[in-house]
């Protein structure tokens, strides 16, 4: 995960790990870490909607933001007015993105892999192109025309019985038909 979009304070900030940024005052204090809302979650291809994901920020200071200068004048009238605003901001420095979630992830799917090969071996049916349980639909419709009748066959058996990708099944039946009007 490159980024994160957060939430803090009623703003949302595009943020990545180790980057500083100033966001309206907190009522924590320095040094504190706090959680922010995670809105979106981007970087290792299309972006999430992940609410499992955390964010951890932590606290650096409060400072003020930079003098602001106010002045009004009307002309002939003598009117003139100036004041000034500084705003009350803190920096704030995020730790990691996702840190509780990845250490989670990698407990739970090294036990459900080990688990879970050894039955798929068994259910895998014979004559099934290599790779197919990993390939995308897109990469189905690329290599369909180069499998011989078994395989399609196979690969579709394999579709209805477990995925049932309707993009997947379209293209092997589309050649399973081209491959019968070949023969």
């Amino acid at each position: 995960m490159t980024y994160a979009i957060i939430k803090v304070a009623g703003k949302q900030y595009r943020v990545r790990e180790g980057e500083r940024l100033l966001v309206d005052r907190l009522a924590e204090a320095d040094g504190a870490t706090f959680t922010p809302t995670v809105l979106l979650i981007g970087g290792n291809g299309a972006p999430a909607l992940d609410p499992d994901v955390q964010v951890t920020a932590r606290v650096v200071s409060a400072v003020k933001g930079p003098k602001i200068r106010i002045g009004k004048y009307k002309k002939r009238t003598g009117y003139r007015r100036h004041t000034g605003f500084r705003a009350s901001l803190t920096q704030i420095e995020i730790e990691s993105i996702g840190a509780a979630r990845r250490a989670a992830a990698k407990k739970e799917p090294a036990a459900a892999e080990s688990k879970a090969e050894k039955p798929e071996a068994a259910e895998r049916t014979k004559g099934m192109p290599s790779g197919y349980e990993e390939m995308t639909i897109a990469q189905i419709k690329e290599h369909v025309a180069d499998w011989n009748a078994p395989m399609l066959a196979a690969a579709l058996e394999y579709e209805q019985a477990h995925a049932n990708r309707k993009g997947a099944v379209a293209a092997i039946e589309a050649a399973i038909a081209a491959k019968e009007e070949g023969e």
